[in-house]
């Protein structure tokens, strides 16, 4: 069941690309913030009526600080039909048109359409969204240059636009496109699956490298297989379909206190031991860096036993990829994006970010120069 309140907007707590932050009095009494995705509901101004969804707000979740727009009961926003017929959020009530890279009345059709494979560039898989900034950050750490694709995936927030992390990035032009994919919308391109999205990174993009992550909101259940980051599978599965080099991203904690996540997480353990059917890369630090501690050794034996020997009983040869981590923790600090997980800093839980980077990193080595 959906839950519904009514209020009206009092003024912007902030913007940023696709979305509106707004201040709003409830009806029933108090204010709250909510938030407007412009292409669903355009923009609320201020003393508008607005009717909300309130769920996630007042059950206190994780992804539910703010309550979000559904509709404006005074105002119909200006419909902009798009040229193709796809449809995502599909038999939601708000299902969105838009153009896609893969629908053939858009620009981009043929070149999907023509495209075979993507040419050896590389993929970066990982399960949460706050690796996507230490990804990136490795690799420009080791190619200033190169054109970064980020696929945003449907296994957590559908809007694309809900990531501010995202936007700044883009804005800060180190990566040269949003790509969502699936039932995810919102993106400077729309895909109908991980694999047409990969392909409009390589062909339409003109990515040196994509990175493929679910967006904010990551939902786990301290389940074995129930936690969404279980989608990266299919994300190195396309990869290797297609003829590029997946690199998964090790998640990794040195300040979590639950079991099950520190050191190396346990859904790195079931996602690349026990579900993946391609190799991949799994970059770790190299014994030989000053950096190389006791933790570190852990982390390396938690991948030998947990996923390349399950693994390599199912007939997958994973590559266990040491990366270079010179370099990285400054740009790590670099990065024009707050840098935290779960609640983390950077300073708090620097092994979660390194490991994302390292992967960032491996991903840039193995990228084809023309």
């Amino acid at each position: 069941m959906l839950r519904w309140e009514r209020g009206t907007v009092k003024g912007t707590l902030g913007a940023w690309p696709g979305v509106e932050r707004l201040e709003v009095e409830l009806e029933d009494g108090g204010t709250i913030s909510a938030i407007a995705y412009r292409e669903l509901t355009g923009r609320p101004a201020r003393g508008e009526r607005v009717l909300l969804n309130t769920n996630a707000l007042r059950r206190e979740l994780g992804t539910g600080g703010d309550a979000m727009v559904v509709a404006r009961p005074d105002e119909l926003p200006t419909a902009v039909e798009p040229a193709g017929h796809m449809v995502k959020a599909r038999y939601t009530p708000m299902q969105t048109m838009v153009d896609a890279l893969d629908d053939p009345e858009g620009e981009h059709y043929r070149i999907v359409r023509d495209a075979e494979d993507i040419a050896g560039m590389p993929v970066v898989v990982a399960d949460l969204h706050s690796s996507l900034p230490a990804i990136v950050a490795g690799i420009k750490v080791h190619r200033r240059s190169a054109r970064i694709a980020y696929v945003h995936t449907d296994a957590a927030a559908l809007p694309a636009a809900y990531s501010r992390t995202a936007a700044r990035l883009r804005e800060a032009e180190l990566i040269a496109a949003v790509i969502s994919a699936g039932q995810s919308f919102g993106g400077d391109h729309e895909a109908v699956t991980v694999h047409s999205a990969l392909l409009g990174a390589k062909h339409v993009v003109g990515a040196d490298v994509a990175i493929v992550i679910q967006g904010p909101g990551n939902l786990g259940t301290g389940t074995g297989w129930g936690f969404s980051g279980v989608q990266s599978v299919e994300a190195l599965h396309a990869a290797a379909v297609l003829g590029g080099q997946p690199v998964a991203t090790l998640r990794v904690s040195s300040a979590d206190e639950r079991p099950r996540h520190h050191g190396l997480s346990h859904h790195s353990s079931t996602t690349y031991g026990r579900a993946l059917l391609s190799p991949a890369h799994l970059p770790v630090l190299p014994r030989t860096d000053s950096r190389y501690n006791k933790f570190h050794a852990s982390v390396r034996k938690q991948v030998k036993s947990t996923i390349l020997k399950p693994a390599s009983a199912r007939g997958i040869q994973h590559h266990l990829t040491e990366v270079d981590a010179k370099g990285i923790r400054g740009a790590l600090e670099e990065m024009p994006v707050r840098m935290t997980t779960m609640g983390r800093t950077l300073a708090e839980d620097t092994a979660a970010f390194q490991y994302a980077a390292l992967a960032g990193r491996c991903a840039a080595q193995l990228a084809p120069r023309d």
